[in-house]
């Protein structure tokens, strides 16, 4: 299964997991140092609902909560 949205193809994306160490100048310290990053993926909150479509046919279909929120599918 991909994890793409089927009505919005709302897909995983890429950012970073940055790890500081130290305390914040702002705070009285020496600033904040990089000490690591690593890649990582945000990915979408997909479900897998049946849906009804115009014709009056139910399949199911992976698709994100944002689209169920805001009323793009009908619900078998």
């Amino acid at each position: 299964m991909s994890r793409v949205c089927e009505i919005c193809g709302k897909h995983p994306a890429a950012g970073k997991s940055i790890i500081r160490k130290g305390s914040p100048k702002y705070k009285g310290g020496i600033g904040l140092h990089t000490t690591g990053i690593s890649k990582r993926r945000f990915l979408p909150n997909l479900q897998t609902v049946r849906v009804t479509d115009g014709k009056g046919n139910t399949c199911r279909k992976t698709v994100c909560t944002r689209c169920l929120k805001n009323g793009k599918v009908t619900k078998a």
